[in-house]
């Protein structure tokens, strides 16, 4: 069963990194809520019509590490720009009936070269 919802985190991953926002949708409950430092309960339109853009920028994800309890995971990730910009996220998913219900997004640290860089304060 949890390797299911880890799958399921994966490929959603995938699709956003393809660009393929129906494959998003699919794997997203109707009633989905998001949240993030600068989006506060989004609904599935509301995260579409404000979150939603053109994923060229990415490189890849690096997912370092999928927890998955119950209906719950924690997913820590790198995300490398094509810029050589990254930075490290970790996202909170919940799940109900074979998709995602919710993710909180909490951003982390900012790297350049391989190296962490402060953030202003």
């Amino acid at each position: 069963m949890y390797e299911g919802r880890e799958l399921l985190v994966r490929n959603l991953f995938a699709a956003y990194l393809a660009n393929d926002r129906q494959r998003v949708s699919d794997a997203l409950a109707d009633d989905f809520r998001f949240t993030s430092p600068f989006d506060d309960d989004l609904d599935k339109a509301a995260y579409f019509e404000r979150c939603w853009r053109d994923t060229g920028w990415i490189a890849r994800h690096e997912i370092e590490r999928v927890f998955v309890i119950g209906d719950e995971a924690f997913v820590t990730y790198r995300c490398l720009a094509t810029d050589s910009r990254s930075f490290r996220n970790t996202e909170f998913f919940t799940f109900a009936g074979g998709k995602v219900r919710r993710i909180e997004v909490y951003f982390g640290a900012a790297f350049q070269d391989g190296r962490f860089v402060p953030q202003p304060r």
